[in-house]
């Protein structure tokens, strides 16, 4: 390429990166597009982790219900924890990093027979909202000093002897 060809090629190259960019024909300016609002940029959140599946075998002491450690046990106090009647988890548990309202909790236990197998799972869910919903005393409060669960089992193989209990959602203010 000659000296004099490349200040041409350059030119004209500037000239159809200035046309391009100058979104349309290279006519009269379109007034819609100045009208139109300005595309929101799209967000997106990483979904979140789905709660690992209980162990199948976990061997523990008769009538134990032991809390397993997850990425909420350093923020909360679980006390009284006990199997009870139609083998439902029962206890309390406050919240411990600060003294905010509690707004969400999910609770999930897994039942163990005394050989350790599982034989099954339970779930207990608290929200705010239906707290305000429930003034019946069905959703306990979650004002002050903590709150009361009880896990109940969905569809167990057998008598469960002892129990895991795992906090998947926490949020508090």
């Amino acid at each position: 390429m000659s000296r004099t060809a490349a200040p041409a090629v350059l030119a004209a190259l500037a000239l159809a990166l200035l046309t391009a960019c100058g979104g349309g024909s290279g006519g009269a300016p379109d007034d819609r597009a100045e009208d139109a609002p300005a595309p929101v940029p799209s967000v997106s959140f990483a979904a979140p982790e789905r709660a690992a599946a209980p162990a199948a075998y976990q061997k523990l002491a008769r009538g134990e219900v032991r809390l397993e450690q997850g990425p909420f046990t350093d923020r909360v106090k679980v006390t009284g924890g006990a199997l009870g009647a139609g083998s439902a988890v029962t206890g309390h548990l406050a919240v411990t990093s600060d003294v905010s309202e509690l707004i969400a909790l999910e609770l999930r236990a897994a039942y163990y027979d005394a050989d350790g197998k599982l034989l099954g799972t339970g779930s207990f869910q608290y929200a705010e909202e239906g707290h305000d919903e429930h003034k019946g005393g069905q959703t306990p409060a979650a004002e002050g000093a903590g709150i009361d669960f009880e896990v109940g089992p969905k569809a167990l193989t057998g008598t469960p002897t002892s129990a895991v209990l795992s906090i998947p959602v926490l949020v508090n203010e």
